[in-house]
């Protein structure tokens, strides 16, 4: 069977010889959903399984606001902030 007579979401098993040599066919196949799981095989062992990674989990934290916060160009965030009133640190106040 050849790379594109494999049916939708089939479980295909290949030599490293001809993984070498078709690896970017074969991975774009896996990230199309066309194989669903490659098996790589060395003189008949898998030595190695390709899939898709998993979607992002429903209420994965990890970068959700990207893109939401809008940072005026005229905003200078290096600047000191709070003015020239000393800050309890520098007055040795350790607990308010």
């Amino acid at each position: 069977m050849t790379s594109q007579e494999a049916p939708m979401g089939a479980v295909r098993t290949i030599n490293a010889t001809e993984f070498k040599a078709t690896c970017l066919d074969l991975l774009d196949q896996v990230n199309s959903g066309t194989i669903e799981r490659l098996e790589v095989t060395k003189r008949g062992k898998v030595v190695a399984v390709v899939t898709k990674p998993a979607a992002p989990a429903a209420g994965d934290l990890h970068g959700f606001l990207r893109g939401s916060v809008i940072i005026p160009p005229d905003l200078d965030l290096t600047a000191p902030t709070g003015g020239d009133a000393p800050t309890d640190a520098e007055l040795g106040i350790l607990h308010r």
